[in-house]
Formats: C-alpha cells, sequence, structure tokens
C-alpha cells in the first residue's frame, strides 16, 4: 500500500480550505484516496465553523496519516501559525504557506508521503512577503532540483479526462511568445512530456501534436515565419529521436474529438492557446500536473476563487481529481 497523499494548505483566505474539508467529507463517492493536509489545526477548525461542516479532525504526523483517513481528517501541524479571512490574502501567512509546500516535499522524499497535491496560492501575497520564486511551480522545481541533485526544469500540463495540453511558454506577455519560442525549449519540453507519459500516464509510446504558433500553422510562411523556422525543425529533431510527433498543427483544427484521438498529449506555443481548450472540455474535471520533477505534483486548475471562500459553495471537483490522479501516476510509476 502506497503512502498517503500530502495535500498542501494552499492560500488559507482562499477556497482551499473549504475544498478540502468537503472532499474528505465525501470522500467515498469522489472515491478519494488517503491523504492529510499540512496546515494550522486551529485555522483548519475556525475555517469548519465558519462554514458549518462537521467534519471530524486528527493532529497527527504524516507517518500515522493513512490509518486515521478513514475516521478523520488528518492534519498534519505547521510550526507556523495561520489567521486568515476568507477571501482576504493576508502577506503573513506567507511562511505557513511556503512552509507547508516545503514540508510536503520532505515528506514525500522521506517516503512519509506518496505525491504531493498543492491547493491554490496567492502569488501577490507571497511577492509581499519576499517569495523570491515566480510561483509554485517554479519553487517545487527548485526542491527537486536539491532533493534529484540535477537541474529540473517544471513543465506544466493539463490533465483531463479528454485533452492533455501543455504549454511550452506559460506565464508570459503574449506579445514576448515569438521571441521566446526556441527550437531548444520545444525540443526539451517534448522530451520531458515523453518521459512523464511513459514513466507516470503509463503510456509506452506517446503521441505528441504540436501546434503552430500563427494562424494556419504560418500559412506557408504567409503569416509568420516562426512555425517553418522554429517549431518545425524542433518537431524534426523529436522525430530523430523516435518519437511519434506531427506538426507543426493549425491550432484551430487540433482540439475537435476526431483530432484528439490521434496523440496523447498537445504541445502548444502559449498559455491560453493549452489552458482554454482545456479548461473548456472539462474545468471541473481537469488537473494541473508538474511534469519533470523528482516527485509527483498535482494541482487544481483553478485558482483561490476569494469570492466563494468561506461560503460552502466551492465546487470541489477539481481538487478530487488532482487527488485521484497523483494517485494513479504513483501507481504507474512503482508499476513501471
Amino acid at each position: 500500500m502506497q503512502p498517503p497523499l500530502a495535500l498542501t494548505m494552499g492560500e488559507p483566505g482562499g477556497v482551499g480550505p473549504d475544498l478540502t474539508l468537503a472532499v474528505w467529507l465525501d470522500r467515498h463517492r469522489l472515491q478519494i484516496p488517503p491523504f492529510y493536509l499540512l496546515a494550522d489545526p486551529d485555522f483548519v477548525a475556525e475555517r469548519m465553523r465558519l462554514i458549518g461542516l462537521d467534519c471530524p479532525t486528527e493532529v497527527t504526523e504524516a507517518a500515522a496519516a493513512a490509518s486515521i483517513f478513514d475516521r478523520a481528517l488528518p492534519v498534519v501541524p505547521l510550526e507556523a501559525r495561520v489567521r486568515a479571512e476568507p477571501g482576504r490574502a493576508d502577506p503573513a501567512n506567507a511562511g505557513a504557506v511556503v512552509e507547508a509546500i516545503a514540508r510536503a516535499v520532505g515528506d514525500v522524499r522521506s517516503g512519509a508521503g506518496a505525491a504531493i497535491v498543492t491547493n491554490p496560492i496567492h502569488k501577490q501575497s507571497l511577492y509581499a512577503a519576499g517569495f523570491r520564486h515566480p510561483g509554485h511551480t517554479e519553487f517545487l522545481g527548485t526542491l527537486s532540483s536539491a532533493w534529484s541533485g540535477t537541474t529540473a526544469r517544471p513543465v506544466m500540463m493539463l490533465a483531463g479526462p479528454e485533452l492533455r495540453a501543455v504549454p511550452v511558454t506559460i506565464h508570459i506577455p503574449l506579445r514576448d511568445v515569438a521571441e521566446t519560442l526556441s527550437e531548444a525549449l520545444i525540443v526539451e519540453t517534448g522530451r520531458i512530456v515523453a518521459a512523464d507519459l511513459r514513466r507516470r500516464f503509463g503510456i509506452p509510446s506517446p503521441r505528441l501534436a504540436v501546434a503552430g504558433l500563427n494562424p494556419h500553422a504560418g500559412e506557408g510562411g504567409a503569416m509568420g515565419t516562426e512555425d517553418q523556422t522554429i517549431i518545425a525543425p524542433a518537431v524534426d529533431v523529436l522525430r530523430a529521436e523516435g518519437l511519434t510527433v506531427t506538426g507543426p498543427l493549425s491550432a484551430d483544427t487540433m482540439f475537435h474529438p476526431s483530432a484528439r484521438s490521434s496523440y496523447d498529449a498537445a504541445l502548444c506555443m502559449y498559455h491560453d492557446q493549452a489552458l482554454i481548450p482545456a479548461k473548456t472540455l472539462a474545468f471541473a474535471e481537469t488537473v494541473n500536473v508538474t511534469l519533470g520533477l523528482a516527485f509527483v505534483r498535482t494541482s487544481p486548475d483553478h485558482g483561490t476563487a476569494f469570492d466563494l471562500a468561506g461560503t460552502g459553495r466551492a465546487d470541489p471537483s477539481s481538487l478530487a481529481a488532482a487527488l485521484r490522479l497523483a494517485a494513479t501516476l504513483v501507481a504507474n510509476e512503482h508499476a513501471a
């Protein structure tokens, strides 16, 4: 039996704590694997009272969480204390947010946790407290590099029941995409995606579809040359390495059912090119998966949803999917 999943608290003013309580209470119907929450137990109790949920909790160590999960939500206490109002981010809680992430990685490294599932964070409040990383993914990449001794290059995947989509460039302005794209970046991303599809998704011979950057994949150069000079050469390199890769493809015809059946993951050139089809097809069931790390990490595909925090109305479906997928990826990796 694999260890429980390590679930981080996320931004305490957001919906993460609410979703965690809801998922545990509905764990049987949602088929949730055992997990524990890294959080301030007093804060969890306060949020529970505010929402009006009757969720038994038990303070424990990570190693004992699996034996508790059936009767209570296991809460592994943080050293940092948390005081938070629903709907409001407070930089004073940044230390607790960061501690939960680092502790989760440490638990997985020690074998006490099977994988990391992260509730959404609020980057601006972390920046205000001196957080030096662009976001969750980059911080996890640094922790992974320290663990493995090799530099990790994290890759974001949005994985849903009908589509796996990967943005090659992520959180940059659209006007900077063409200058940021390079043959080397696309090749590196393709290699990481293919490796994780084999190792963790259980796909022995992954098929990748690579989107073009410009309308109609550049229309032979009439609508931009990047598809011919950057993307096509990258596709050729990946094919030469033995991967099954198609592209560059016109992005407007890549995501209908027949097209999706021809590949296992789509490599997209910028953030919205990947996330719009992924979230449109299955917003409530899509999971953010970080590839290229020494450990499995998943997360809901949404943000902190401050407007829903503390109301009890937030939909736990994406967090539930993230927990289930994390357990599946770990099981596949062990089987491989």
